[in-house]
């Protein structure tokens, strides 16, 4: 039976901004992945979000960004790999000391919006990253985009490396995801996402928006909490994948 880690982007209110319905969504994911303040978060959420995460047997990752709220993290910015490693290793300290607070374990990192693309493409971006994060913890388990160089760099060092895919994102005929800059970056229809996700964890392949099958392995599921009808989606991709005999289990059940 094939099996899969569902994750979501959380944490992201700060101050009087509130995002998402993390609470909620929690009921029907494996794995979060909770914003370190840098492009979304602050203390209070932080330490909520691990609270609850906790109570409901969530599998907690630090979600490190660059450091832009206004642009959400998802604005490109020119960083050496020497930044991307200081602010990586900033990052998983702070919420693992939330999490190591509340009596927790930290269980994975994945680096967020623009950041998290910049390293699927660049050796040197996607080898700091790394080396930040088994340098704090070498049993943390390392997200990047199937195929991409940020996995390969966790493997290179030793990490355990999963491969993540997206439900909502269309995909390049070289395994990238189509820029957010594009109308036909996001999938908006549920049944195409949820059909492409069972093909990605059965088959593992995708189509691309150029019509070619794509290889990709499918570790573990990000679906987005931020979008108005993401806590319905998140019910309802669980049911679908049990339904198709997918397995639903927390990444650290599954890479050992």
């Amino acid at each position: 039976m094939p099996t899969v880690d569902l994750n979501c982007d959380m944490g992201e209110s700060f101050g009087v901004y509130k995002k998402g319905t993390d609470e909620a969504i929690l009921d029907f994911v494996t794995s979060a992945n909770i914003a370190c303040g840098f492009h979304a978060g602050d203390t209070a959420t932080m330490r909520q979000t691990v609270q609850m995460a906790l109570e409901k047997n969530v599998g907690i990752g630090a979600h490190p960004g660059l450091q832009d709220l206004v642009g959400f993290g998802r604005r490109n910015i020119d960083i050496s790999p020497q930044d991307a490693y200081n602010l990586v290793v900033y990052q998983i300290g702070a919420l693992n000391a939330f999490v190591t607070s509340e009596g927790g374990e930290l269980q994975h990192v994945k680096p967020h919006g623009a950041l998290f693309n910049m390293a699927a493409k660049s050796t040197s971006l996607s080898e700091a990253i790394a080396e930040a994060i088994y340098k704090v913890n070498p049993e943390l388990i390392l997200f990047g985009l199937a195929g991409s160089e940020l996995v390969k760099a966790g493997k290179k060092i030793g990490l355990r490396s999963a491969s993540e895919v997206f439900s909502d994102r269309t995909y390049q005929a070289d395994g990238s995801l189509t820029s957010r800059q594009e109308s036909d970056a996001l999938i908006t229809d549920s049944e195409v996402a949820i059909n492409q996700v069972i093909r990605m964890a059965k088959e593992s392949l995708v189509t691309s928006v150029q019509g070619s099958d794509v290889l990709i392995q499918a570790d573990t599921v990000c679906i987005h909490g931020d979008g108005a009808s993401a806590l319905d989606f998140a019910k309802y991709i669980r049911q679908a994948l049990e339904k198709a005999d997918i397995a639903v289990t927390k990444i650290s059940d599954i890479i050992k």
